[in-house]
């Protein structure tokens, strides 16, 4: 099956072709570092890191470039608020993001583009708009002018006579009002530089345009970011990139992923209804989190409130206990010996071509982690009843088949989705299985002699160290949870 992406510019789902064979261009929008990372910022960085862990799954070289916008009103007026630098709150939020990406187990883009550090890119671009004629002057600003690039529109399916102002804060000198700005002049109170109309800083926008192109070229395959950027910013972006160009497409595939609301706002920093990264952190594991942003399909709107997230929980826990079992009874069943009946194996095997069918075909039917997930759990089913109906020791085949569910759940659930932990984090070794087997028999010495409080603090204390015991008539199993 060929990978198929929903494009917003087509409002219709194509089959992905890359741009060059083997190799994958992606940009995404990243966060404005002026206050601290939220969840919002966490749902396109997960989504995106998952997406590029099942590209390079598929064979493709995957290059993906994260920008900062370290330039902009609202870092400003932090900084003035607080009598230090732009640079000085922007250096730390980026910082803060950062971290909390890293501890939810996000790989860190190949680039991390700050606006201040390609001024001259952008001065360039804005100089080249201004003399192909699709830009003009007033004052010390410079402003995109839409009439002159007839396709204007076509992302957000927008006529341009119905169009508000686009641009973030107000120009006198526009010529229609869905001009926007590509370089401002300097007021007091703000960073600026040198450019050919004075000092100033860059628009919102070309920021992007300039450092996509600078870092993947004049066209690339993916451009990523929230609903709430096709217009106006990716709008313009597609304006001023193949204007700038003269090329087309800017980008081959827009994807746009549906926002986190909170009582039906969406999540913002300046609506003040966020919870940060790292307060979830400091009491969910990483893993749940993750799970809970790839839960929905991504074009569609999450819903976040600590019920939910309690909700969510309870499935999560059904597949990591899966997974914890599982690797658990591989631990301990190291040699071969009794024997399975040969439909409960044929029943497994067949589970494990549907997981790997089913999971890469939610993956290319748009990046469905939804559907990816449910695979998972189909399959943990499977293990599940398989584990419960046929008792230790296991023959050959079997252990074969039940290491196979491992890496199947590892790879798809581990290194791709990132929802379950990497079971060589747990430390277990031969030390670990010895000091088990003598913590459960003194546990068992204690139910002997009806001391059911120390049994029950030997399980408790397990329990609270991510290890549950279970009573079974095969005798006591334990597994990480």
């Amino acid at each position: 099956m060929a990978l198929k992406i929903y494009n917003t510019l087509t409002r219709t789902k194509e089959e992905f072709t890359p741009r060059e064979d083997d190799k994958v261009g992606i940009y995404v929008c990243g966060v404005t570092p002026y206050s601290d990372t939220h969840l919002g910022h966490a749902l396109p960085s997960v989504l995106w890191d998952v997406f590029r862990k099942f590209l390079r799954y598929r064979g493709y070289e995957v290059t993906i470039v994260q920008n900062f916008t370290d330039i902009d009103d609202k870092i400003i007026a932090r900084a003035n608020r607080e009598g230090v630098s732009p640079q000085q709150i922007s250096r730390h939020y980026a910082q803060d993001y950062l971290e909390s990406m890293d501890a939810l187990g996000v790989e860190r883009a190949d680039y991390y583009p700050l606006v201040s550090e390609h001024i001259p890119q952008i001065i360039e671009m804005v100089q080249t708009l201004v003399d192909k004629g699709f830009a003009y002057v007033e004052g010390g600003d410079v402003y995109f002018s839409v009439e002159k690039f007839p396709p204007y529109g076509k992302l957000s399916r927008q006529r341009l006579e119905d169009l508000m102002e686009g641009d973030r804060g107000q120009g006198e000198g526009k010529r229609h009002p869905a001009d926007f700005a590509l370089w401002k002049g300097s007021k007091p109170g703000e960073p600026s530089w040198e450019s050919p109309w004075g000092p100033g800083r860059p628009g919102w926008h070309i920021e992007c345009s300039a450092m996509s192109l600078h870092y993947l070229g004049n066209s690339f395959d993916f451009h990523g970011g929230g609903v709430d950027l096709i217009f106006p910013h990716h709008e313009n972006e597609i304006a001023q990139s193949e204007a700038y160009t003269g090329e087309g497409p800017f980008v081959r595939y827009w994807l746009h992923n549906g926002l986190i609301n909170i009582k039906d706002e969406k999540m913002s920093k300046s609506l003040g209804n966020f919870v940060t990264v790292k307060e979830l952190l400091a009491e969910h594991p990483p893993e749940l989190i993750r799970f809970f942003l790839l839960s929905a399909h991504y074009r569609s709107p999450l819903e976040y409130h600590e019920d939910k997230l309690a909700e969510v929980r309870r499935g999560w826990e059904r597949l990591t206990g899966t997974y914890g079992t599982l690797t658990a009874t591989l631990a301990q069943e190291k040699d071969a010996g009794g024997e399975v009946p040969a439909q409960m194996k044929e029943s497994l095997r067949q589970a494990l071509k549907d997981c790997r069918e089913s999971f890469i075909g939610a993956m290319e039917d748009d990046f469905n982690t939804a559907l990816a997930l449910a695979a998972l759990f189909e399959l943990a089913r499977e293990i599940n009843t398989f584990l419960a109906d046929n008792a230790p020791p296991y023959d050959a085949e079997a252990l074969e088949l039940l290491s196979g569910a491992a890496e199947l759940l590892w790879t798809f659930g581990g290194e791709i989705l990132g929802v379950l932990k990497e079971p060589g984090a747990r430390k277990d070794d031969g030390l670990v299985q010895d000091l088990l087997a003598l913590i459960i028999e003194l546990r068992g010495q204690a139910r002997a002699r009806r001391d059911f409080a120390t049994a029950d603090a030997i399980r408790d204390r397990l329990r609270e160290m991510g290890i549950s015991l279970e009573d079974t008539h095969q005798g006591v199993r334990w597994r990480w949870v």
